[in-house]
């Protein structure tokens, strides 16, 4: 038997076409372009914020393009740290992210396996009502929102100044569910039904069989819901008014104007560090597409 035809891959520019000199160097040309386009577009401004965070305020506003002048200010990050209780307010920011994602990663997981995995009756409806919430713009959910946390129901406290008022509603995210739903859809399902016939019950289910299998959608989620709780400025200055609570995204607005510039500069500098390692950190998870480490062997 004849041993079957490989074909290349179907591209814009043939083989033929690459390999005469003119198209190749055109378009290694254009590629080398578009590349340290994007490098400068998407690494520019994170390497001049970087540089001016150690630059002195007066070469800021000179020359801000020059190359450090009159020497380097590696105090601006001390008195950034120190002087302006960066510090302070960077750890208020840790702790409303941790909280936040690990109340939307419980709420995404539980709620995406009882759509997926159990499948009640009621789960078609459910979808939709999720579905039909990201047509609704986040503003207008603001008023009914705050009145929520102000007078919870069943509790006899507000929730005001709490760092609660901030994680509880951050797990109300349907795109995280519907997402980590649409990733359960993708899991085999005889590894269920093999557990299932093992004797393992929901609970164990989702914890021993689900989640071991959930790594990549799992990171995707964490990187989703820590960055938008790092970056989210409204919902805390509403509900976080004790300026001794609030996260970095308030409370560096409000000592702006009376900040040295390089100074506040150093404090953008050091708020951008988490987003920033958090990507590199779990860049493989977020780029895959599936991680299912061979649940099912043939």
């Amino acid at each position: 038997m004849a041993a079957p035809v490989q074909t290349a891959d179907r591209t814009a520019v043939s083989t033929s076409d690459w390999r005469r000199p003119g198209v190749r160097g055109g378009l290694g040309g254009v590629q080398l372009l578009l590349l340290a386009l994007l490098v400068v577009v998407g690494l520019g401004p994170l390497l001049l914020l970087a540089k001016f965070a150690v630059t002195p305020t007066q070469d800021i506003l000179r020359t801000p393009m020059d190359v450090f002048p009159h020497g380097i200010a590696w105090s601006n990050l001390d008195k950034a740290w120190n002087d302006v209780q960066v510090s302070h307010f960077f750890l208020n920011t840790v702790w409303l992210a941790a909280g936040s994602w690990a109340s939307q990663l419980l709420v995404a997981t539980t709620g995406g396996f009882v759509l997926s995995v159990l499948r009640p009756a009621y789960g078609k409806l459910v979808e939709a009502l999720l579905l039909a919430t990201l047509f609704i713009p986040a503003v207008v959910l603001l008023v009914p929102l705050y009145l929520t946390i102000l007078h919870p129901p069943l509790l006899r406290v507000s929730l005001i100044n709490s760092f609660w008022a901030v994680w509880l509603p951050a797990g109300a995210s349907a795109f995280s569910v519907l997402l980590v739903r649409r990733f359960f859809d993708s899991l085999p399902r005889e590894v269920f039904e093999a557990a299932r016939v093992d004797g393992a019950g929901p609970y164990r289910l989702f914890w021993s069989v689900v989640l071991p299998m959930s790594k990549p959608i799992l990171g995707v989620v964490s990187v989703f819901a820590v960055i938008a709780s790092w970056k989210d400025f409204l919902w805390p200055l509403l509900v976080l008014k004790d300026p001794s609570i609030q996260p970095l995204s308030v409370r560096l607005p409000s000592i702006a104007g009376t900040t040295d510039l390089g100074v506040f500069l150093a404090s953008l500098a050091i708020a951008t560090l988490i987003p920033v390692a958090m990507f590199l950190l779990f860049q493989r998870l977020f780029l895959s597409g599936a991680g299912l480490g061979g649940a099912v062997k043939g």
